[in-house]
Formats: structure tokens, C-alpha cells, sequence
């Protein structure tokens, strides 16, 4: 299948809500402004498309959005290092207050209604012609449907009308704005236009990562379930503007949920390219990108970095950067070996920045919970999905800097060599306490342990703090084919394909649509679903941090550890083990209405190197924290009395 890469020039908005998006297609001319009558053609069609995908690159990757779907639930807290500002306001545990200016969905906010504007010109004006290709049409639809189904999920209702009409392109300056209700938004928009866009998209896209029926089908399905969630609503989270929880249609949430399984389901048995890979490794590891389990991804490439819209060498972090694997890598960089002996050591750094997939660039802003190690990854010999998340061997790779030494001094005054391990997160606590280095006596920098008969460094699970922790952002991690025989180019934008959909959510969605009451049918119960994934988990063809070939079927034993009743916190917990860092978990928490009580607590370390202690820390998550503030710089646009705009933020901000 023909594979292209799409080349964006970002426009700027003429007023508030009046989103003109330009893209430039391959050799198309950029365009600052899109009218009705370019996209009354084929080139002003694609080229508005290209501006559709153009955009997922501007969140997916970017490390603040990415941090708004991840930090303040269970699976991440704020990391010790000197930009720590935005990711400690996230976590809610008393180190910041998420207001309008300080609040990561800012990102979800200014890059969707460009695009919805954008996809609503196309949809408005192709349809006139009457000879543009209705699935073309189609993928218009599904992008206004999918980034609306965002800006609800993080905003509560917004608004449908930008100045020319509801759903109308809009071309004219507008200042003032009218909040929807959330089931005007979804029925309105959202629905109507996944389900045309389910009859009229392909079974294989026009080109590789283009939208097919199966990510409609996923979108539809997952739209169903997180309306019908907020239908149900089982803890009495406000919602705003304020309205009824009474859908318009006349449907309650029980219908909504069977929906949910129904196109769920029958996506799972009409998969068209998709399916699901044989083994978690395979889903995950970078020489496997864009694999059949990729419904959908924000693209990049290292071919170009025009084409990439992103450094290649040295990314600030902005723009359409990939650098959210960054945010979870701790500064593994500064552990030591040494040259000779410990008696009379030389130290020097062992584990040079690399760009690898389980190394890249070292941010160190948000760090993983001890019960991520302790609880959800509670089964790390069954379950290759731990092996497959986290980098917990950090290994010597100092030839590649120029360090000569065929041999270093590492735990124990033992020799390692390149490509041994330096450092271990033990997989499970020991028998006997380790004993952590500290001082002028720590020989490792990073405050690790040393065993009898080991030459790495170890720190036990109960020893990960906010400065030294297992990499968390493996699965989506740097990974470059330039890299020759040296450390390549770590600091560059990261050119993988981000993952946006996977085509194993369908069972998941499937199954907790089962669990809320969906009638199933044979074969595809809750335990059903769960178990096609956790019996995949179980099967094994590599051991990632052992980097060993391991060839081993554990999926009968992962099936049989399945409870026979699949509760909604153990479907919550399983969906963790399978999306762990993937920049998903608040929407999943949200959406069950579960944050407060699964995000409550945590354990973690200090910030100082060699401090093991855990503590455990309170979140004050509020009901108002169940929808984000909206952006300052939209209520800074507003041209309407401080009543409006104070009716027209979501409350507690």
C-alpha cells in the first residue's frame, strides 16, 4: 500500500472561532486561508484533509497533551527536574492549582476547533459537487466527529455554532460563543457523522494510515460507551452547561451501552486489514511500527524533517514535536561505572543517551507509582505486558560514546562489558532489605544498591522515587535506522507513528459495555474479550530487558488466573496492563467516573538521589476536576461581559 508523508503550514485564526486551517499536500501551493469555493475541488478537498491528519501530530506526541491523559491518575505523578511547574499542577496532590492559565488541555482545546471548522468546509462544500468521492466526504466526517468527541470528553458541552450556523463553515470574525449541551454535541455531531462515516469509509484506507470502517466502527463504539457512561452517571459528577442527563433521542443509557458492544463486536468480526498482532512484543516494538493492531496513529518519519514537520536533530518540544516519550525516561544518563577498580576509581557514565527505544532523551517529568510495579504489573512472569512496557535493565552502551574500556567497574568491584546490565529494577522486592548508597558513598550516582555475586546496580520496587524509576515510555520510545555504529540522534522530534487507536481496544469496549449489562452473544461475553487478550499477553517471543529470545505460551495460565465474573475495576485494571503509558488512563478514569476513588493515593520516593523511603500521597481530586478548565487565552478572545464569560467557564475555575 502506498505510503505518503503530508507536509502542514499552520495558519493562524482571523478572530475567535473562526479556525482557517492550510496544509500543504506533497507539491500543492500552501494556502493561508481556505474558502468554500477551494474546496469545492478535489485539491481543496485533500488538501483539507491533509490538514485533518496534519493536526493529530499536534497532539499525539506532544508532551502536554499527552501529560493531560496521563499525570494525576494511577499510572503517573509529577518526576523530579527543573520543569516539574505544569506536571505538578496535573498531579492535584498539593503543589498546584489546575486554572484556566495552568492546565495541560489547552493543546485539545486550540487544535480541534480548526480542524472541526476545517472538516465542516469540506463536508459543506464537496457535497455540492456532487462528484467528489463520498468516501473522501467520509473521512472529513469522522475527523469533525473524533475531535469533537475530545473536546467533550475533557470540556463538556462546546460550542456547535462558530458564527455562520451549527455545523457551518465558518469564514467570518466572530468574539462571542455559545456553549452546547453535551447531548446536543453528541447527537448532533458526533453520532451522525461516525455513522455515515461507518457506511461510507473503505475497508482499507486510500493509503497506509488513512481511516477505514474499522476506526469508524472504534470511534462510534467508544463514543456509545463514554455517552452512556455519562447517561448513567453512578457518582453524581456535575456536568455543564448544565442540562438534563435525558437524551434527546429518547434512548437511555442501557441502549447506549448495547450499541457500544454491537458495533464493537461486529468490528471484531469484520476487521478488514486489522487484527490483532501475536504477541504484545510485536505490537509495541519499533521495528513493527504501523502493524495491523494500528487502527490509527499520528505519523512522523526520519526520511525528512520537512516532511517529519519536526527537528530531526535537536527538538525544543513544541510545535508538532514528538517528544512525550521523553516525559516518563528518567535521567539514566548520570548513573557511573568506573574505568578501573573502585579503590582508585575513574568514573565515568556507563548509559549514554542513545537513540534506542529503550533509552531516548531524559526529561524526567513524570515518574510511575509504586503500586503500578506492585499492583496492576503484579504478575511479571505469566504477563509479558510488564516486559513490554518498562525499561528496567538500563544497559552499558559506552563504546558508543568513545569510551574505549572493553571493560568497566561496576557493583562488587565486578567487570561488566558492553551491553551488560549497569543497572536492575528488581522485579520483585528481596527477602532480605536492600541496603541503598548514599553520599559520598554512592560509587552508582543514582543511589542504587549493590548485591552479593551481582555486578549491576538494583533498586527494589519499593525504592523507586521521583529521580530514578523504570522508563515507562518504551512502548512509544525513540527509535532511528541512522544511527550507524554510534548514539545517533536522541534529542531529535522522535519519528514513530504515535498510536491513537488500537484495534484491541474493540474487545475492551466490547467487554465493559458487557459488564455495564449489554446483552452478549455466545463467545464474546466479558470473560470472552478479556481473555483473547490477557491469553495473548501470555504468549512470549522475546524477553525485552533480558534481551534474550524467549520463546514461551503462558496464555493457558493467564486465562486461568481470569476471574469468572469480570468486575469493572478489574476490566479498569486490565486495561492498564494493556495501554500503560499510552496517554489514555484519566480519559478511561473519567469516563467510569472512577478517578477519585482508583487515583486517590499513591506511594513514591523523594526527589534526593538515594532516597528510598516511599511515602504516600493524597490527591484532592473535586467533582469539578471531571472537566477541564477552558483555556484562558479563549476567554482572553471573548468579547462578552464578565457575566457571559463566567457563565460561559465550567465551574470551580
Amino acid at each position: 500500500m502506498k505510503r505518503k508523508f503530508i507536509k502542514p503550514v499552520i495558519g493562524t485564526a482571523m478572530a475567535l472561532l473562526l479556525f482557517a486551517s492550510c496544509t500543504d499536500i506533497l507539491d500543492e501551493k500552501p494556502r493561508a486561508v481556505y474558502t468554500p469555493e477551494f474546496f469545492k475541488t478535489k485539491d481543496g478537498v485533500m488538501g483539507g484533509l491533509t490538514a485533518e491528519y496534519a493536526t493529530m501530530r499536534r497532539m499525539w506526541g506532544d508532551a502536554y497533551f499527552y501529560s493531560n491523559g496521563l499525570t494525576g491518575t494511577d499510572e503517573a505523578t509529577w518526576a523530579a527536574s527543573g520543569g516539574q511547574g505544569n506536571f505538578k499542577i496535573m498531579d492535584i496532590s498539593g503543589n498546584g492549582i489546575i486554572t484556566p492559565s495552568a492546565c495541560d488541555a489547552g493543546g485539545v482545546w486550540s487544535n480541534s476547533f480548526p480542524a472541526i471548522n476545517t472538516a465542516s468546509g469540506i463536508i459543506e462544500n464537496a457535497t455540492e459537487v456532487g462528484t467528489i468521492d463520498a468516501s473522501l466526504i467520509a473521512e472529513a466526517r469522522f475527523f469533525r466527529a473524533f475531535y469533537y468527541f475530545y473536546l467533550v470528553q475533557n470540556f463538556g458541552g462546546v460550542p456547535l455554532d462558530f458564527g455562520s450556523g451549527e455545523l457551518k463553515f465558518n469564514i467570518s470574525p466572530v468574539r462571542t460563543s455559545v456553549r452546547n449541551t453535551v447531548p446536543e454535541v453528541y447527537t448532533k455531531a458526533i453520532f451522525p457523522d461516525l455513522l455515515i462515516a461507518v457506511n461510507d469509509l473503505p475497508a482499507t484506507g486510500r493509503l497506509t494510515g488513512a481511516l477505514t470502517k474499522t476506526a469508524a466502527r472504534l470511534y462510534l463504539s467508544k463514543a456509545y460507551l463514554t455517552y452512556a457512561w455519562w447517561l448513567k452517571n453512578p457518582n453524581n459528577i456535575p456536568t455543564y452547561p448544565v442540562c438534563d442527563r435525558v437524551d434527546p433521542d429518547g434512548h437511555d443509557a442501557a441502549w447506549y451501552f448495547q450499541q457500544a458492544y454491537d458495533i464493537a463486536t461486529a468490528a471484531i468480526a469484520d476487521p478488514g486489514n486489522f487484527g490483532l498482532c501475536d504477541t504484545y512484543y510485536d505490537v509495541n516494538v519499533a521495528t513493527n511500527d504501523r502493524n495491523k493492531e494500528m487502527v490509527l496513529y499520528a505519523d512522523r518519519t526520519q526520511s525528512s524533517a520537512y516532511w517529519n514537520d519536526a527537528d530531526l536533530g535537536y527538538a525544543s518540544g513544541g510545535g508538532a514535536d514528538n517528544f512525550a516519550a521523553w516525559m516518563m525516561t528518567c535521567n539514566y544518563t548520570s548513573m557511573t561505572s568506573s574505568k578501573t577498580s573502585w579503590a582508585a576509581p575513574t568514573k565515568c557514565n556507563s548509559v549514554q543517551r542513545e537513540a534506542e527505544q529503550h533509552l531516548g532523551r531524559p526529561w524526567t517529568r513524570m515518574a510511575p507509582p509504586i503500586e503500578v510495579f506492585t499492583n496492576t504489573f503484579a504478575d511479571k512472569v505469566n504477563d509479558s505486558r510488564y516486559d513490554g512496557t518498562f525499561t528496567t535493565v538500563y544497559r552499558g552502551n559506552w563504546n558508543k560514546a568513545g569510551i574505549a574500556n572493553a571493560y568497566l567497574y561496576n557493583a562488587n568491584d565486578m567487570q561488566i562489558k558492553q551491553g551488560d546490565a549497569v543497572l536492575t529494577f528488581l522485579d520483585d522486592e528481596p527477602a532480605t532489605p536492600l541496603t541503598y548508597m548514599t553520599g559520598a558513598a554512592d560509587k552508582s550516582a543514582v543511589g542504587a544498591a549493590e548485591v552479593p555475586g551481582r555486578a549491576d546496580w538494583v533498586i527494589a520496587p519499593s525504592g523507586i522515587s521521583r529521580v530514578i524509576y523504570p522508563g515507562g515510555g518504551y512502548k512509544i520510545g525513540t527509535y532511528r535506522t541512522d544511527n550507524g555504529t554510534g548514539l545517533g540522534q536522541p534529542n531529535g522530534s522522535i519519528t514513530r507513528p504515535f498510536p491513537v487507536a488500537k484495534f484491541s481496544e474493540l474487545y475492551f469496549i466490547a467487554a465493559e459495555a458487557a459488564v455495564e449489562g449489554a446483552t452478549t452473544v455466545a463467545g464474546k461475553t466479558a470473560y470472552d474479550l478479556i481473555n483473547v487478550i490477557r491469553g495473548r499477553a501470555g504468549k512470549w517471543r522475546f524477553n525485552n530487558n533480558g534481551n534474550v529470545i524467549k520463546l514461551e505460551d503462558n496464555s493457558q495460565a493467564m486465562k486461568d488466573a481470569t476471574p469468572a465474573t469480570i468486575t469493572l475495576e478489574y476490566l479498569l485494571a486490565e486495561r492498564s496492563r494493556e495501554y500503560f503509558g499510552e496517554g489514555v488512563r484519566w480519559y478511561d478514569l473519567v469516563r467510569t467516573q472512577t478517578w477519585g476513588t482508583i487515583a486517590h493515593t499513591y506511594s513514591i520516593c523523594g526527589t534526593g538521589i538515594g532516597d528510598h523511603t516511599p511515602a504516600v500521597v493524597t490527591r484532592l481530586i473535586d467533582n469539578h476536576h471531571y472537566l477541564r478548565p477552558i483555556p484562558q487565552t479563549q476567554m482572553d478572545a471573548l468579547q462578552m461581559t464578565a457575566e457571559e464569560k463566567a457563565a460561559y467557564q465550567n465551574p470551580g475555575y
